[in-house]
């Protein structure tokens, strides 16, 4: 009722809590302030604020342009190839920031301009970086996949090896689509099918080499053993600031602070939700409920095949209403141990989640990144969200695939660890 009426959603969350708990004498109300702070007293939820700053100091520099003219010199020439140059380019700044919409932010801003005045259509544009955005919550380091690694007790390492193949399969559907709606979604003015100037790729790599480090060095660390995923956010940040301010000397001592101010707000934002999530989800628990809800989708059906797609089907509609910190701490409590039941591997669901919600980033009404792209381009949400369907369905495609073969999300993690 609260999120109907246009509260924010932690504060829906921490208010129907609240009234629960007074209204069934659940606790103590002296015990909430306890009971919240438990939710984020974690080392690991630590690493969620430094992959941000990281994001944000390297997506508001040159970085995202150079991974662009790195993109644009490999696939420029294809049909449909500015598009194609952005879902790369996407993959390239998700293995930095882990975030959605700041992976939409940073590429719009270059991108959506340059597809424009390529000939392609505005919300076409916008709808492509909207969707390439989701890639950043699938592709590792993935501030979404940390989340469900400490709700549902799984190894954020083992979650990051597993979203790389499905992320990739992902980048590589929005690919195809792209190149098979290249021609219909082009203007047919000769002016408009002027081609950005493509730089020779042993140069662009030279320019991009520094930013295509940062993945290495963060994943690299935490798969070999150096250091832990948050203290892998820790390096990824001074990493950061190393390269914006002595190498391309893009950042002022007042840009950082900015930055710093802006990471800072989106991380109170995130925790915001953690805590009031955390609530919700105690009461879940300890009330019986989650566990009333495990049995009542057991009583449904106890065919994995059928179990699977009732999941992704409210994980897909939750994803329409609520983010992804919201639906872990709510949905996963109820549909792991059913899953579990029917021998769903918990890192493997954790990848069919993150999809989800990969999508989710992009269907109305609450789609975040649709509101970041809209506004970069200037276009209207609803006209975002229609010229992105043929893209969704693509995704949808690539969902699929990751749920019912499950070797996409297992194979890596089985060779690593």
């Amino acid at each position: 009722v609260m999120l109907g009426l246009g509260f924010p959603i932690a504060l829906a969350l921490g208010l129907s809590s609240t009234v629960t708990i007074v209204a069934f004498s659940l606790a103590p109300l002296e015990l909430l302030p306890q009971l919240m702070f438990g939710t984020a007293d974690s080392f690991t939820l630590l690493s969620i604020p430094f992959f941000i700053f990281a994001g944000i100091i390297l997506g508001s520099t040159s970085i995202s342009r150079r991974l662009i003219d790195l993109a644009s010199a490999i696939v420029g020439d294809l049909p449909g190839g500015l598009g194609i140059v952005g879902i790369i380019a996407a993959v390239f700044l998700a293995g930095i920031s882990g975030s959605g919409p700041a992976d939409v932010a940073a590429l719009g801003l270059v991108l959506i301009p340059a597809m424009v005045r390529a000939g392609y259509n505005r919300g076409f544009s916008a709808a492509l970086t909207a969707v390439s955005g989701g890639i950043g919550i699938i592709v590792p380091p993935s501030i979404a996949l940390i989340i469900y690694g400490f709700v549902a007790e799984v190894s954020i390492p083992r979650l990051f090896v597993a979203g790389i193949l499905p992320g990739f399969l992902v980048a590589a559907v929005l690919c195809i689509v792209t190149f098979l709606l290249s021609w219909r979604i082009r203007e047919n003015a000769p002016e408009k099918r002027r081609r950005p100037e493509k730089m020779a790729l042993g140069t662009a790599f030279r320019r991009a080499f520094w930013g295509l480090l940062a993945p290495v060095i963060i994943l690299g660390g935490i798969y070999g053993g150096v250091f832990t995923p948050t203290e892998a956010a820790a390096v990824a940040v001074v990493y950061s600031i190393a390269v914006d301010m002595l190498l391309y000397r893009a950042m002022s001592g007042a840009d950082l602070l900015n930055a710093a101010g802006e990471a800072g707000i989106t991380s109170a934002v995130i925790m915001s939700i953690v805590l009031t999530a955390g609530l919700f989800a105690w009461i879940l628990n300890t009330r019986g409920i989650a566990a009333g809800f495990t049995g009542l989708l057991l009583q449904v059906s106890s065919s994995k095949i059928v179990l699977l797609i009732l999941a992704n089907a409210i994980l897909l509609a939750a994803g329409m209403f609520l983010d992804a910190v919201s639906i872990f701490y709510i949905f996963i409590p109820i549909l792991l141990p059913v899953l579990r039941q029917v021998g769903v591997d918990p890192v493997h669901f954790g990848v069919i989640a993150t999809v989800n919600l990969a999508i989710g980033q992009v269907t109305p009404p609450v789609g975040v990144n649709l509101v970041a792209a809209s506004g970069v381009s200037g276009e209207g949400i609803g006209r975002i969200a229609h010229a992105a369907l043929p893209l969704i369905a693509g995704e949808c495609v690539a969902l699929v695939m990751v749920t019912f073969m499950p070797w996409l999300s297992l194979y890596l993690p089985e060779l690593f660890f």
